[in-house]
């Protein structure tokens, strides 16, 4: 009877969950109250936010790299950055310290680029170090004395012989056309001899014409009519000319030589038309420049 009443004021004492149990988890129960306070399961694992177990560390956000300490750090550190990348044949610019010109920019990119890294242009303290640190390494390069060939300047003579030789290759190859142009006058000129003071040729260059009249006026004839090329080569609206003329004219016994500068740019008609006394040479120069005449004769 006592053991009895001894068993039922445990059960007493239990929790409801122990109610059912065998007799023997019922002893276990009697020997560790602990284990039966949840029916016999073992506690729960703690869960976030139930303060069991060690609390999680929060992710820190990344800071963005930092370009502003190399781009504003004193002028040497950034002119170095510059002999830098020069020495890693990456950059040919001026060394001036401004690491945000167009040539410094695209030399640090492509020294990021060949690195495998983000090309950016600028670099971060890190890379600074490590730059100066790669052209620390880099090897000198010099030329051996065996491969320098000193090569003597031209002398003057040489110098002229080569002006020379440029200037009868451009003259062989412009030569027909020059020559083309000359007769072309010439039989203009003839022409208008030939009738008495008529013709293109006049029309075209007034100051022949005058200067045939002031002839015939001084009782002068003409007689052989002779070319010269001055100039030849292209202008600013066409081909352009220019050839000394040597006339003849004859007054009874005496005679005279005469000679005049004709210019005009090639066409049909003749274009820019001046015929000038052969002594007056700087208003023929006058005409070359302001026909921007780019000579293959001389």
């Amino acid at each position: 009877m006592r053991l009895v009443s001894l068993l039922l004021g445990l059960a007493a004492l239990l929790p409801a969950s122990a109610i059912g149990q065998s007799a023997g988890e019922v002893e276990r129960c009697f020997q560790n109250p602990a284990a039966c306070s949840t029916g016999g399961a073992a506690p729960p694992a703690p869960g976030p936010g139930t303060g069991g177990g060690a609390p999680v560390a929060a992710a820190r956000p990344v800071p963005p790299p930092d370009y502003t300490t190399v781009l504003q750090s004193p002028e040497p550190d950034r002119k170095r950055i510059q002999e830098s990348l020069r020495t890693l044949d990456k950059y040919n610019g001026p060394i001036d310290g401004n690491l945000q010109s167009e040539a410094s920019v695209k030399a640090i990119g492509d020294w990021q680029k060949g690195r495998g890294t983000a090309v950016v242009g600028k670099l971060t303290p890190l890379e600074a170090q490590q730059l100066n640190a790669e052209a620390a390494k880099a090897p000198i390069r010099r030329i051996e004395p065996s491969t320098q060939v000193a090569v003597p300047p031209p002398s003057n003579a040489d110098a002229l012989k080569a002006m020379r030789d440029r200037l009868a290759e451009r003259r062989k190859a412009a030569e027909p056309k020059a020559d083309a142009a000359a007769q072309a006058l010439i039989r203009d000129l003839k022409a208008y001899v030939a009738a008495d003071g008529k013709g293109v040729a006049g029309e075209q260059f007034a100051t022949f014409a005058k200067w045939y009249a002031d002839n015939k006026a001084a009782g002068r004839t003409m007689g052989g009519i002779a070319p010269s090329i001055d100039d030849y080569g292209d202008a600013k609206t066409g081909v352009a000319a220019t050839a000394e003329i040597r006339f003849e004219t004859k007054q009874g016994a005496e005679v005279y030589r005469q000679c005049l500068v004709f210019a005009w740019i090639e066409g049909t008609p003749r274009k820019s038309t001046q015929a000038f006394s052969c002594d007056d040479v700087a208003a023929v120069e006058k005409w070359k420049t302001d026909q921007a005449l780019k000579s293959a004769w001389r």
